[in-house]
């Protein structure tokens, strides 16, 4: 049998404890392995320019600059690097700056190890993590788009299926956007090219004029739980 692809893994926090624990914790795991460690965000993007990670376990109160504001020059330096949140802070703008500035999720470190291991995975496989107990941040979060539920519930259907504006391709690609999947995940599952999958994305937000992937994705989970069960 052949060995599970090993992930590179970069961890970033100022806490050397936390993250000889969280390091242990991960070093059981044939599939990881840590390749680097950081304090603060100016060690950690010199170190995923130079080391490649595949995943970043990020916190957010680091000394000089946030996490949460590293997040994209982070991506920049490592492009196929998944960056995880980890953090203590239950900020509703934490959380919505993370998301929006591409964190693959984002979860507390009161999480139990279980759970922790779980979101890593979720995140690798291209998913949208939401540690547990952080709904309720998610919608104060993104309050104006929550605002959405009401069009959605509004919706017609097509044959008990929401969106009737668009194509059965769009809206699967707005379902799987629903889900949490990446880009690359949906080109993956419908079995068409990532730039195809970003072109639909384009689509879906001029037919039914929205902004952002957050707004395709709360207004389609709405939808389709509205829409008629067989």
């Amino acid at each position: 049998m052949d060995e599970p692809a090993e992930t590179r893994v970069l961890l970033v926090d100022d806490h050397a404890l936390f993250r000889r624990g969280l390091a242990a914790l991960l070093a059981e795991q044939r599939d990881m392995r840590i390749v680097g460690e950081a304090g603060d965000v100016n060690e950690a993007l010199r170190l995923a320019a130079s080391l490649r990670p595949g995943l970043v376990l990020l916190d957010n109160h680091l000394p000089g600059v946030a996490g949460v504001d590293a997040i994209a020059p982070l991506r920049e330096c490592a492009p196929e690097a998944r960056v995880l949140m980890l953090t203590v802070s239950e900020s509703a703008d934490d959380l919505r700056t993370a998301l929006r500035s591409g964190a693959a999720g984002y979860v507390l470190k009161s999480c139990a190890p279980a759970e922790l291991l779980g979101a890593v995975r979720r995140a690798l496989r291209g998913e949208t993590v939401i540690g547990a107990g952080l709904s309720g941040k998610v919608m104060q979060a993104f309050e104006p788009e929550a605002a959405l539920a009401e069009r959605a519930a509004a919706l017609p259907t097509r044959g008990g299926l929401p969106f009737p504006s668009l194509s059965e391709r769009e809206r699967q690609v707005a379902l799987a956007i629903a889900r949490g999947a990446s880009n690359k995940r949906i080109a993956l599952d419908l079995e068409m090219a990532e730039a195809t999958v970003k072109a639909h994305v384009r689509v879906i937000l001029r037919k039914l004029g929205l902004a952002s992937r957050v707004q395709i994705a709360v207004l389609a989970s709405r939808g389709q739980a509205d829409s008629p069960k067989d």
